[in-house]
């Protein structure tokens, strides 16, 4: 199995002054350069993402950058080559958008399935095994009071996060972006939510050159996604979790995501 990982974001978020006290200078000074996946937990935070895709059985890892994204390059390629996984590199030229992202890879990927993720998030390791063991597209589905309970994602930042409808036979129907109070509500607590973990085939990059750009201005992964869904007519098999994603798009997420990363020893 293959795997992308989604490494290009401006990390504008991140460079915001937090409130967090115990932040170490070398953690501050990454931060401040936007760089949230080379946030050091004794190891870069990108180092555990990477083992955990080790685990999960990809033994080919894309890392989507931008241009300036040189140190990222160079830690993979000179300073700490990974031992488990071969790591290569995909270029975003702008940041246009995740769709975007994920169609750079395409020259790695080839006709090949292939995982998506986030750089800026360790997922459960089950889930990704049980998302590289699918015969298909899919996604894993978080159950958003378990992700609420279990995870460094402050509440209203995770209402906030795509929710997803799936059918009778356990297959994503629908993405909801953005979602209201009423669409959120009107869910509740067997609400599942999308954390931009994926199994994608070759049918993804078609979809991700057919959409439009979003009022934001940028070609948006779940636009592709119901492209690929509705016109292209992918299945997308929705694998139900119940566990935590640590998140590191704040400054104030730094402190949390040590304590929680102290006993994982990556090795990616």
């Amino acid at each position: 199995m293959n795997a992308v990982v989604l490494a290009r974001g401006k990390g504008t978020r991140m460079q915001r002054a937090g409130t967090a006290a115990t932040v170490t200078p070398e953690q501050t000074r990454i931060a401040d350069a936007g760089l949230k996946a080379m946030i050091p937990f004794r190891r870069p935070f990108l180092d555990y993402v990477l083992s955990g895709l080790a685990d999960a059985g990809c033994r080919r890892v894309c890392l989507v950058i931008g241009p300036e994204h040189e140190t990222i390059r160079d830690y993979y390629q000179r300073v700490r080559v990974p031992e488990r996984i071969e790591v290569s590199f995909a270029v975003q030229r702008e940041a246009r958008g995740t769709a975007d992202a994920v169609l750079s890879a395409q020259p790695f990927a080839g006709h090949d399935p292939f995982l998506a993720i986030n750089a800026d998030n360790y997922y459960p390791i089950p889930a990704l095994r049980a998302l590289a063991a699918l015969d298909g597209s899919g996604l894993v589905a978080f159950r958003r009071a378990t992700l609420i309970e279990e995870s460094n994602i402050d509440p209203d930042r995770i209402r906030n996060f795509a929710l997803l409808t799936i059918d009778a036979h356990g297959n994503l129907s629908d993405i909801v972006e953005k979602p209201d109070a009423d669409a959120a509500d009107r869910l509740g607590d067997r609400a599942t939510v999308s954390m931009n973990c994926w199994r994608f085939g070759p049918a993804i990059f078609d979809a991700c050159r057919a959409i439009a750009p979003s009022p934001r201005g940028e070609l948006e992964l779940p636009t592709a996604v119901r492209h690929a869904m509705h016109v292209l007519h992918e299945r997308f098999r929705a694998i139900p979790v119940d566990g935590g994603v640590l998140d590191l798009s704040r400054r104030d997420d730094i402190v949390e995501v040590e304590r929680r990363l102290a006993n994982v020893e990556p090795r990616p």
